[in-house]
């Protein structure tokens, strides 16, 4: 049970856009629903390849809204499809299959937020919130872009220098709910936060680490991830059934 809640950090990426479901199954879910014909093994090591790249390379620029991010996202991905000679295909045929897939999960965000944002508002009139994420240096546009401005605070991997599972993004997620709360350590232990995100060994173990309370929101995930069910301090399998935890 939560318990003495002074403040709430979100995790963004899987958490607040799909709703626990892993960006991979996202875009494999697009991959079908546009007929690309590879294999799901093939879909993943080119999906490594684009997440490489973009952790490498400045393709993200801080106006790109999340729509741009995917078109990209999915450049990269069929591109080295193409490149491995996985898929033949002309060009003309990739790029419009590409921008099918980026426009079908932006759709699914789209679904999912008719249920987050709702309840991310509701939370934010009772307590001052904070964003923590690994992410491109765009999350500002595109949390203007979802109508998602309601946090006091962002915690961004690209612009911060510290990326997850690290405990310290966490910490620095910690300091900024003081800062902005104007609190410290003693009227703001770490242990009166809670930490809501949907990767085990990302979000759960980290947040622990620094003492904050968590919820695990449990879903598909990448690969077969090692967890402890004990660990969180709450457990739930959906996005809708968030508030419930924190009503008084």
């Amino acid at each position: 049970m939560l318990q003495n809640i002074k403040g709430i950090i979100f995790d963004y990426g899987g958490t607040i856009d799909t709703n626990s479901l892993h960006w991979s199954e996202v875009l494999w879910e697009g991959y079908e629903h546009v007929g690309i014909p590879v294999s799901k093994e093939e879909f993943r090591t080119s999906y490594v390849f684009a997440e490489r790249a973009l952790a490498k390379h400045p393709y993200i620029k801080p106006e790109h809204t999340f729509l741009d991010l995917l078109v990209i996202k999915c450049d990269l991905e069929t591109g080295d499809l193409v490149e491995r000679h996985v898929w033949n295909v002309t060009e003309t045929e990739r790029k419009a299959k590409s921008d099918a897939v980026a426009r079908y999960c932006y759709d699914y965000v789209l679904r999912v937020l008719t249920v987050s944002r709702p309840i991310i508002e509701k939370l934010s009139k009772e307590y001052p919130l904070v964003l923590v994420s690994n992410f491109y240096g765009n999350i500002q546009t595109i949390l203007h872009d979802f109508r998602l401005e309601y946090f006091k605070d962002i915690i961004e991997s690209a612009v911060v220098g510290v990326r997850k599972p690290d405990p310290q993004i966490f910490q620095l997620g910690v300091d900024a709910l003081r800062k902005v709360t104007n609190n410290d350590e003693t009227t703001m232990p770490s242990s009166s936060i809670v930490v809501v995100g949907d990767s085990f060994s990302k979000d759960i173990v980290p947040a622990t680490k620094v003492g904050c309370q968590t919820v695990w929101i449990k879903g598909k995930g990448w690969g077969d991830e090692e967890t402890d069910s004990s660990l969180p301090t709450e457990t739930i399998t959906d996005i809708a059934n968030l508030y419930e935890l924190f009503k008084h």
